[in-house]
């Protein structure tokens, strides 16, 4: 009977439900898509659904196969045998895996075992804690067994270093050589403070019948990362050129074993994100921001020589390429989402340039919703250059009328701000309540040049903030804005933004919101887990008095302006946060109180940087919209 309802539900007109808007609680029902990989017998694309549960606040993962033309999925349970394992060797016999082993005493027990009841925590450097974690004296590892065997062998023995790299590696880090007598990993061989001020991963190839390790980077002073070999035993990966910058331009580079070709270093607009091998081996495949969006490319070079590389823009539009999966054929398979519709996978035909939806996971959702219109307005910035700025109106759009607007402030500072389907900052979410968005691809915004993307460090208080007024002041010249109702959005950079503006928008906005904002430079300096960054975008330290890059960077500390601060505030601040630590919002709020000024303290204990807990996503974006009717509406 419940099929039956389903089908007759479906089947009806779209336009039947076009009053539908997009409500925290729908967000967190939508089918989360993950693809997995294509099928051996390249019959089936594989990947799964994460289904949030707010009840249980948990997320319930099933996998699907779904045949390559389309058609209907069903469930699998045995995903790891359809596609093909790059950690069992090509002559099927041998597998890496990896581990955590127990290297380092840290604790008071490790040091006195008597003391079983102890729970002290010794250290004696740098990076005690990384992202959500302490250190516990663990360090990945990769392991070499036998398919049919449990004992294994540590490629890494007595190593205190991390593969996959802590905390986002994963098994992406470690590969095998298509030879099957080598395997190539992903580490930093870094320790203590020499680790939290460097950024340079290296790729070490390890030879399984010698047991002798050997660099493949090395003199490549930055971040080397994501290794993938060509059937032809042509290994690729991501590389950035500078130690301590972690959002350098990061170029695709390929090693026919005698030398290394750079294929994307002259283009100065390329920063790639992602990439994957064509099945002929001839050409790679790969995505990277430009213009807002996050857009397919391909590559064709010589592999054997150092040939000039033939790049190619093959996709564009307003939507956002978010994954290769694979290749069937003359058809890549992908996914893709935009600002009103999460993620699915589609079919991207290469001699037409057509795209053939999938999987359907959310359309029984979305067919329901009113829809949001994205609209791209170029902005003349204070020092004369076109800014691309994304305006996101609300369900039902009638310029006759005033709306309250947002201006969102992105994260990073050198993350894209392109067509993403966020399940925190979700634009058709917040435009769905009755509010129109605006937001800027500010300085800082990979995809519009090396110079653009660069100009937000060592000057966070200069001209990226003029940047954001200079947004929302060309927005709200259109009649349909209400200036008397704005409010100004953000998390980490973003949220920093917001501080800053707090203290300098000359009464623009009526109200802020900070989630996980660095308030206060010289604390953020003292207590934060990777110091490459702050090294690199502050300039220095604060106390080095001689370096006058730094000393202004620290003087662009939004702690110094909160006398100008006058607006209603709302903090939110992650408790297990160590990127941005808790102490941060804990200032912020703290200031805004003793100014008399109206605030709100949200504090996440269980959270992160992110926020990834359903019912904690709940309360953060009923907190949220109860902020703005409070304060705006």
């Amino acid at each position: 009977m419940k099929k039956i309802i389903l089908a007759c539900f479906i089947a009806l007109p779209s336009f039947l439900f076009s009053q539908t808007k997009l409500s925290p609680e729908l967000l967190w029902k939508l089918g989360r898509v993950n693809a997995i990989g294509i099928s051996k017998d390249k019959q089936y694309i594989i990947y799964s659904i994460a289904t949030p549960d707010v009840d249980q606040n948990k997320s319930i993962t099933k996998t699907y196969r779904i045949p390559v033309n389309g058609g209907t999925a069903e469930e699998v349970n045995n995903a790891d045998t359809l596609v093909y394992n790059n950690h069992i060797s090509p002559d099927g016999k041998w597998k890496i895996s990896d581990s955590d082993v127990k290297i380092m005493n840290v604790y008071g027990s490790d040091f006195y075992p008597e003391l079983t009841k102890s729970n002290a925590q010794v250290y004696n450097s740098l990076m005690y804690r990384h992202w959500d974690t302490w250190e516990d004296g663990k360090f990945s590892h990769i392991f070499l067994s036998a398919v049919n065997d449990t004992s294994k062998k540590d490629l890494m023995a007595g190593q205190l270093y991390d593969s996959p790299q802590k905390p986002f590696g994963g098994d992406e880090d470690y590969i095998w050589n298509p030879d099957g007598k080598h395997v190539v990993y992903v580490t930093k061989q870094k320790q203590g403070v020499d680790y939290t001020v460097s950024t340079n991963t290296d790729l070490f190839e390890y030879n399984t019948e010698t047991g002798a390790t050997k660099s493949l980077t090395e003199g490549m002073m930055g971040y080397d990362v994501n290794p993938a070999y060509s059937w032809k035993g042509v290994l690729a990966w991501l590389s950035q050129k500078r130690d301590g910058y972690e959002a350098d331009k990061q170029d695709l580079i390929v090693y026919n074993g005698k030398q290394k070709i750079n294929l994307t270093e002259k283009l100065d607009t390329i920063n790639v994100e992602s990439f994957k091998w064509s099945d002929d081996a001839r050409s790679i495949f790969f995505i990277a921001p430009v213009n807002g969006t996050l857009q397919l490319f391909g590559v064709h070079a010589d592999f054997d020589s150092s040939g000039t590389a033939d790049v190619t823009q093959l996709t564009s539009g307003d939507f956002d390429v978010k994954q290769i999966v694979g290749q069937l054929y003359n058809t890549l398979v992908v996914v893709r989402e935009d600002m009103n519709h999460a993620a699915e996978l589609y079919l991207y035909d290469l001699p037409t340039k057509n795209f053939t939806q999938l999987t359907h996971v959310n359309d029984s959702m979305f067919n329901t919703l009113a829809l949001c219109k994205t609209q791209r307005r170029f902005v003349t910035t204070t020092d004369k250059k076109k800014m691309l700025v994304w305006v996101i109106f609300p369900p039902n759009f009638d310029s006759t009328k005033k709306y309250p607007t947002l201006l969102y402030c992105q994260g990073g500072p050198q993350s894209p701000l392109t067509q993403f389907y966020s399940f925190r900052w979700n634009f058709q979410l917040i435009a769905s309540n009755g509010y129109i968005i605006v937001a800027p691809d500010r300085r800082g915004m990979p995809g519009f040049g090396t110079k653009w993307n660069e100009d937000v460090s060592k000057d966070w208080g200069g001209q990226v903030l003029k940047d954001y007024l200079s947004a929302i002041d060309a927005v709200s010249k259109e009649k349909y804005v209400d200036t008397s109702r704005r409010g100004c959005i953000g998390a980490s950079f973003g949220g920093f933004s917001v501080f800053a503006l707090e203290g300098m928008h000359n009464h623009r906005f009526k109200t802020f919101i900070a989630h996980d904002g660095v308030f206060d430079f010289r604390s953020m300096y003292g207590t934060t887990d990777e110091m490459w960054f702050e090294n690199w975008e502050k300039g220095g330290a604060y106390w080095d008095k001689n370096n006058a890059v730094a000393q202004r960077s620290f003087s662009q500390s939004p702690s110094n302006f909160v006398q100008n601060w006058d607006t209603p505030i709302m903090i939110v601040q992650g408790g297990k946060d160590y990127r941005v630590p808790i102490e941060q919002g804990q200032q912020a709020f703290q200031a805004a109180q003793l100014k008399g000024i109206k605030s709100r303290f949200l504090y996440l204990p269980d959270e992160n940087h992110w926020v990834l807990k359903a019912q904690d996503a709940m309360v953060w974006q009923h907190e949220f919209f109860k902020w703005l009717d409070e304060t705006l509406k």
